[in-house]
């Protein structure tokens, strides 16, 4: 008999049947009791006294104010956001500097900070009995329960979403395409446009649909510094807060249907740019090495 033989191989953790599929329907289950089922609700829910009630809902003009004032937010707050996240993100992985590390855990800061405690610290900073409260009003600028402070807030709640997609990205890259351009005569802006923008479009596609995700639904900042006022200053979050408290909850779940449309379409977005992205990279891991590391 041979001295040599071959060891059965355990069997992986994946390959064993039971543990699998339990596992499949463990996610399942969880998955529909926490996420469809709350999106059904909202859907039977908005639409619970009829079309005409769904339609009249939206076109009041409350309902109107509240979304024009989410989408302007969002209009303001995600370029803001974008151009802060590319330099922030251009600057960490391209450059060595002094503070670094600092701008690393300034940038992290809004997402250990609560959201109320954003709200109250800018009442604070910008009320009447804040520090530049007093400036503000002998020049009768108004920052909070108005547009600017419902911009303000929300652009610190998202901050962080397009710098977070561009670090890990840029960094994995390097600096050697760019190096290469500069060395060749390209100035700063032409290496960024014709360069590292085309090699991170899809991450800063994907961080822009997160932060516009976010900033549609913000709720914790934006009524502290709103003042949660009814047709002036509500956002649409709020309105739908305010409509449930006022026991109309049919609007408020036709309020809401707006949002939840939104959050469908954000993840269809997500899946449309993760697998533009995977597809990218597969394609230049596909090609020789002269060609992928061409500037």
């Amino acid at each position: 008999m041979s001295q040599t033989h071959h060891r059965r191989k355990p069997p992986r953790v994946g390959d064993r049947p039971l543990f699998r599929n339990s596992l499949i329907a463990i996610v399942l289950i969880l998955g529909a009791l926490l996420i469809l089922a709350p999106l059904i609700v909202i859907g039977v829910e908005a639409f619970s006294q009829g079309w005409q009630t769904y339609v009249a809902t939206l076109d009041h003009p409350d309902t109107r104010h509240a979304i024009m004032m989410t989408v302007v937010t969002a209009l303001i707050a995600v370029p803001v956001n974008t151009v802060f996240g590319i330099a922030a993100a251009w600057s960490i992985t391209k450059f060595d500097f002094p503070g670094k590390r600092l701008l690393l855990v300034v940038i992290e800061i809004p997402f250990s900070v609560s959201p109320i405690v954003a709200g109250v610290a800018y009442l604070f900073v910008y009320g009447l009995q804040g520090i530049f409260g007093p400036l503000l009003d002998a020049y009768d600028v108004k920052i909070l329960f108005a547009l600017p402070g419902i911009v303000l807030a929300s652009m610190f709640v998202t901050a962080p979403f397009v710098a977070r997609e561009l670090i890990p990205l840029m960094q994995a890259q390097g600096r050697d395409l760019e190096e290469a351009a500069t060395s060749l005569g390209a100035s700063g802006w032409r290496t960024f446009l014709a360069v590292t923008l085309p090699n991170v479009k899809w991450a800063l596609l994907y961080g822009v649909v997160l932060c516009n995700a976010r900033v549609m639904g913000e709720f914790g900042a934006v009524s502290i510094v709103s003042g949660n006022i009814r047709g002036q200053t509500n956002t649409l979050p709020l309105h739908i807060e305010l409509l449930y408290h006022d026991y109309q909850a049919a609007g408020a779940f036709a309020s809401a249907s707006i949002l939840a449309v939104l959050a469908v379409f954000t993840i269809i977005a997500k899946v449309a740019l993760e697998r533009r992205g995977a597809g990218r990279r597969k394609a230049l891991a596909s090609l020789p090495a002269s060609q992928g590391t061409r500037p």
